[in-house]
């Protein structure tokens, strides 16, 4: 075998690429030239320069070394002239005295000086030192011109203060010559301002144009003062001999312009000086103080610096937006400031436009001046980034401009933004705010991150089954202690009386009491072992921790955190058992550590129990908190009942028969025993007890995952799915094709009424509407359709993500088409969802950019009396528009009452607008607040996320919301109902929704008016009024031309005009009376229904579900978050529940309590499937 190794030579070591393709020839010849870089810079002129100027540190030494210099030979002047006497008659060096003349002033004195010897030696050592560095400087600074170098100002000062002491060494009897060395300071000014350039270069800190500028303007004074004194001294020689500190108080009384005149020039020499520095001082000065002002007020707009020694001593937080509104900057500080440990806490703006007018008033108050600084500046730059000392700070807020036309565009500064702090503080926490849903993923880093989009239309969904969520998680995100609208301002503001009804009621302002104060109620959270109101209850179960903490304390317990955990878990279900290290989640009025407990015996409670209830409503006049039948606990007094107190009692009727009891919550539950229904069967309860036919007619759905998300970060959840996904095709509601002829949301014959979703274009969160309405836990037979009228066409990739839900639909049409309305089924639809449009949210005045949103939802108000409309507006101060009726007194009222809570600078001040408290009106500004509370509450978006259904963790319960009827009204209170809910379903109460119905006048849409009425109304009926009194609603047309009164005297004036007309024939007579009469009785809501019926005549479509004349505006609701458990429960109320996950157990037997989810969005309206307890 050959051996290859001595076959093949070895490779050169210096074996190039090129002997390769060229050959092995030569290659042993080595012809490469080794080539030196900046040789340039190895002279000895360029190691003189490197050394002298370029090099930072040793360039700052030299100008220190000469600033030092200037200053020794201005000292040195000084000295000289303390100890030189001019009565003397000095003369040159080694001369005897001379006196000459020069226009009658002694030259002498002017010329000559007495310089001692050691003080000449030092003089002339200094100038030589100066002379040399002088000459040096030029050199290297030499470019080709010469004359550049040697005219420059400096230069010429160089070389008048040290040429005269150079010669002076060879020529003795000049030693005593007068050199004009003062002159100096102005050399030490301009070294000054090269060495704190040099400073700053070389501490590789960017320099502070005004400490620059506030330097150069005190230096400049100060050469000038000096400058001054030196020359009126040394000219008044030949004079009045002034002293140094005389040619000072001179220079000062002349330059303040106080002028005493004690002390004045005697000769002309010193008098035209004096000319000359005033001239300068009036030309340089007000350059000076120019630019400084200039300076000074970008500064202002920039708004400096934030220093490190306050970054590092005291604790401040950084917020970064696009532009700064002062409704985002007020939002922010007043939910800021809200909690008493941020008080000592600085906020520190970050935003790259200028403050506006009206930022800037607000900053300038006092309470906001010392706490809020404004830094114009990008969060890009590093340097901006350094002046807000991101890297110091406690917290970095970034919320996105939502104004933007091109929000996805906003979104990408908004990434760059978090990406850029990062970068430059990894350790700051971040808040970041985005719009879009596929965008979230970018800043999944954050600390605590909200999508707008995400939340806007889960809550918008939970709307529609869950009236009013969005009032209710908008409330228990603002830090508020209970805005009680207060009765005698209301009762001034609309001049009514109070008064009692019937039943023991007060006045209808009693929902204000309640509602206001019941909306303090915010999320807290606490340890169990470290608390009062949880620790009893270690080892018990949680339904029984909830029911027995809120008995007691009134506070409601909503979900629990395991040590071990990270997840939290809403209601986790009777299964659950107490830890003593659980972190606790409880809805109250205060956290338990500002709460007090005061103990009382029984008899005294019952005293006063008995003293603050009053009537058949029960109600708590100075507190809805608790009941002070087991506990009232308020921010200053806190009173606890006994744990052996009353239990709750069945009513009794006599004969009547007898209700079933409410069974006591076990602490520890049976779970088998656990009345729910079995929500993963396909034949549950909801559908065992239809008949044979109906269950046919119900669709298969199978539960699983939607297979295709629109959008990258969307949260997993269990939902109602199509066996086969739906084509396209059938996807479109108003247009028939191969599979359904259907052409109008009539034909399909749904069983439930539809909630339709007006939006400009099919965008990645409508994802988010659709899925809790599919959620698993929702019963089958509950499910409403869901139409999408949208402006625009839908891409591929939305159709395709929600083909697999069921009752899906989508039509291509507008809000404003009324058309349009009536085929995808308004006139049968149990919520019209009106979403904000992307494309009109910017205008050039900011709160027009809801206008044609709320001129729209208020046709479909007129046009549609019995629908509920949910609208999302841009501007929560536009609120006041929605529903709006111009003569409504009631709304007026309500509008003073509003200024006035405005006025005291209440977070809520709309709080008390019906279409808000009603949930009929949402901003998804007001959800700016739960990221503000993520810096306290670290949990709230987490919470948030749970109660709204797009996150679910397994175990944590889920929002519903059931009605009470007229069979449950045997349970007569709130807190029986916590009881019997939590010992049979395992649910959790948190709420209440009312709706109570307003008296009204007659008005114009009840009545009928024939001219024969008003023939034979008596004088005394004229006199009626038919106006409403103050605090009731009335439905009135804002014309007044439609008021009864109006109507009646215009009709009698047009019978005396008819009387004095010439006489027609009898039928042409009956013909115009008949028409006469019928357009008397005509209103405003026949004739706009009589519009709707002929469109919808026009278009094919049946009549008979339109119900023209069914008027539910005439009511108002409103939320009793926490509510007491004394309260009383009332017909048609919504109780908000937390309902355990149907996932963490099964029942083994039929369940005999039937809970249904309630699917009105008005909460007045019957439907078939009504609560049963």
């Amino acid at each position: 075998m050959v051996d290859l190794e001595n076959e093949v030579p070895p490779l050169p070591p210096r074996y190039r690429f090129r002997d390769l393709l060229l050959g092995d020839q030569g290659w042993q010849a080595d012809d490469r030239v080794q080539v030196e870089f900046y040789v340039n810079e190895n002279t000895f002129k360029e190691r003189l320069k490197l050394f002298f100027i370029k090099n930072q540190r040793s360039s700052l030494r030299i100008r220190l070394f000469n600033f030092s210099l200037k200053l020794l030979s201005c000292c040195l002047y000084i000295i000289r002239v303390l100890l030189d006497d001019p009565r003397e008659r000095n003369g040159c060096w080694g001369c005897s005295n001379q006196n000459h003349n020069l226009t009658n002033i002694e030259r002498s004195p002017l010329i000559w000086v007495d310089r001692s010897l050691p003080l000449w030696g030092l003089q002339v050592t200094v100038a030589l030192i100066s002379f040399f560095e002088t000459m040096l400087l030029a050199y290297l600074s030499y470019k080709g011109n010469i004359w550049e170098q040697i005219l420059r100002i400096p230069f010429i000062l160089e070389m008048i203060n040290t040429v005269p002491f150079i010669i002076t060494i060879f020529w003795s009897p000049l030693r005593n010559l007068f050199i004009p060395v003062f002159l100096n300071c102005w050399l030490a000014k301009h070294a000054l301002e090269n060495m704190i350039n040099d400073l700053h270069r070389a501490i590789q800190r960017t320099q502070s144009a005004m400490f620059n500028q506030v330097l150069i303007l005190i230096s400049t004074l100060l050469c000038l003062i000096f400058t001054c004194i030196c020359g009126i001294q040394h000219l008044e020689r030949a004079g009045n001999n002034l002293t140094l500190f005389d040619s000072l108080y001179f220079c000062i009384v002349t330059f303040s312009t106080v002028g005493f005149g004690d002390v004045t020039p005697q000769i002309w020499p010193s008098k035209l000086l004096v000319v000359i520095m005033i001239c300068v001082a009036l030309v340089v000065l007000p350059i000076q103080f120019e630019q400084l002002a200039y300076l000074w007020m970008e500064r202002q707009k920039s708004g400096g610096n934030y220093s490190r020694h306050r970054a590092q001593t005291e604790k401040h937080v950084v917020l970064c937006v696009t532009s700064l509104k002062i409704d985002l900057l007020m939002d922010f500080l007043n939910e800021f400031y809200a909690h008493p440990r941020l008080q000592d806490y600085y906020v520190v703006i970050l935003c790259p436009t200028e403050m506006d007018l009206q930022v800037r008033r607000v900053l300038q108050i006092p309470m906001w001046a010392q706490r809020v600084i404004y830094l114009q500046g990008s969060a890009l730059k590093d340097q901006d980034l350094l002046r807000a000392k991101m890297d110091d700070a406690e917290a970095c807020f970034i919320l996105s401009s939502r104004y933007e036309v091109d929000r996805t565009a906003a979104d990408h500064q908004t990434i760059l933004r978090a990406w850029a702090v990062k970068d430059f503080a990894p350790k700051c926490p971040l808040y970041v705010q985005i719009l879009k849903p596929e965008n979230k993923f970018h800043v999944k880093f954050a600390d605590h991150v909200v999508c707008e989009e995400e939340f806007k239309y889960a809550m918008l969904a939970l709307n529609c089954i869950c009236p009013a969520t969005s009032t209710l998680i908008t409330l228990l995100v603002h830090t508020s202690r209970g805005q009680s609208a207060p009765w005698e301002a209301f009762r001034q503001l609309t001049g009514t009386k109070q008064t009692q009804t019937r039943d023991g009621h007060q006045s209808h302002e009693q929902w204000q009491k309640m509602y206001g104060k019941c909306s303090g109620n915010e999320v807290y959270h606490i340890k169990m072992e470290e608390s009062t109101f949880f620790t009893e209850y270690e080892g018990k179960s949680f339904t029984y921790t909830s029911f027995h903490a809120h008995k007691k304390y009134g506070a409601c317990l909503i979900g629990v955190k395991r040590e071990e955990n990270k997840n939290i878990l809403l209601n986790p279900g009777p299964q659950y058992i107490m830890s003593s290290t659980d972190i606790c989640f409880y809805i109250n009025i205060t956290k338990e550590e500002n709460s007090a407990f005061i103990k009382q015996n029984e008899q005294s409670i019952n005293s006063i129990s008995n003293t603050i209830y009053h009537g058949a409503s029960r109600l708590p006049v100075h507190s809805i908190i608790a009941s002070m039948g087991t506990v009232a606990i308020d921010l200053q007094d806190t009173r606890c009942r006994p744990p052996t107190g009353p239990t709750l009692t069945l009513p009794s009727d006599g004969g009547k028969e007898r209700r079933p009891s409410i069974a006591p919550v076990l602490e520890v539950a049976d779970v088998s025993s656990i009345q729910a229904c079995d929500l993963l069967s396909d034949h549950s309860e909801d559908e065992a007890n239809h008949s044979d036919e109906e269950a046919a007619s119900v669709p298969e759905y199978v539960k699983g995952y939607p297979p295709n998300s629109p959008y990258i970060g969307s949260s997993p959840t269990l939902c109602h799915l199509l066996q086969e996904k739906v084509p396209f095709c059938c996807l479109r509601l108003d247009k028939g094709c191969q599979h359904n002829y259907y052409e109008d949301a009539k034909a399909y014959g749904f069983r439930n009424k539809l909630i339709i979703v007006s939006a400009e274009t099919a965008g990645n969160g409508l994802y988010n509407f659709i899925v809790p309405l599919r959620a698993y836990y929702r019963p089958k037979k509950e499910l409403n359709p869901i139409v999408l009228l949208l402006d625009n066409p839908p891409d591929v990739h939305f159709l395709e993500a929600i083909c697999w839900f069921p009752m899906v639909y989508y039509m291509v049409g507008s809000i404003d088409n009324l058309d349009d309305l009536l085929r995808c089924g308004v006139t049968f639809a149990a919520n019209m969802v009106v979403v904000d449009k992307e494309s009109t949210m910017s205008a050039e005045e900011d709160y027009m950019a809801d206008a044609k949103t709320i001129v729209n939802v208020q046709t479909l108000f007129r046009l549609f009396s019995s629908l509920s409309i949910i609208t999302e507006l841009t501007h929560p101060a536009n609120m006041r528009f929605m529903q709006f009726r111009a003569k409504d007194c009631y709304s007026l009222a309500l509008s003073k009452l509003e200024k006035k809570e405005r006025e005291k600078g209440s977070n809520l001040a709309f709080m008390f607008r019906q279409p808000f408290a009603a949930g009929r009106v949402f901003s998804i500004s007001m959800l700016d607040t739960l990221l503000y509370q993520s810096f306290v509450k670290d949990y709230m978006i987490s919470i948030a996320r749970l109660l709204l259904g797009l996150d679910t963790t397994p175990g944590s319960g889920f929002l519903c919301a059931m009605k009470i009827t007229e069979d449950d009204l045997w349970i007569r209170t709130y807190g029986r109902l916590y009881q019997k809910l939590c010992s049979s379903s395992g649910d959790i109460p948190i709420g209440i929704y009312r709706t109570e119905s307003q008296k009204l006048a007659t008005s114009e849409s009840q009545v009928s008016i024939s001219v024969e009425d008003w023939e034979d109304t008596k004088d005394t009926k004229e006199h009626m009024s038919y106006c409403t009194n103050h605090y009731h609603r009335n439905s009135t047309s804002s014309d007044q031309s439609d008021h009864p009164l109006l109507r009646r005297k215009s009709m009698q004036w047009a019978r005396r005009l008819s009387r004095k007309a010439p006489k027609h024939s009898s039928k042409v007579t009956e013909r115009i009376s008949r028409q006469r009469m019928t357009l008397c009785k005509r209103s405003e809501r026949q004739e706009l229904a009589e519009l709707v019926k002929t469109r919808m005549k026009h278009l094919g479509l049946s009549t008979t579900g339109y119900d023209e004349m069914n008027d539910h505006q005439n009511t108002l609701s409103y939320i009793l978050i926490n509510p007491s458990p004394d309260i009383r429960l009332e017909l048609n109320d919504v109780v908000y529940l937390i309902r355990p996950d149907p996932l963490a157990y099964v029942p083994n037997s039929k369940p005999s309590l039937k809970i249904s989810v309630c699917n009105n969005s008005g909460g007045g309206q019957d439907t078939k499937d009504d609560t049963q307890l």
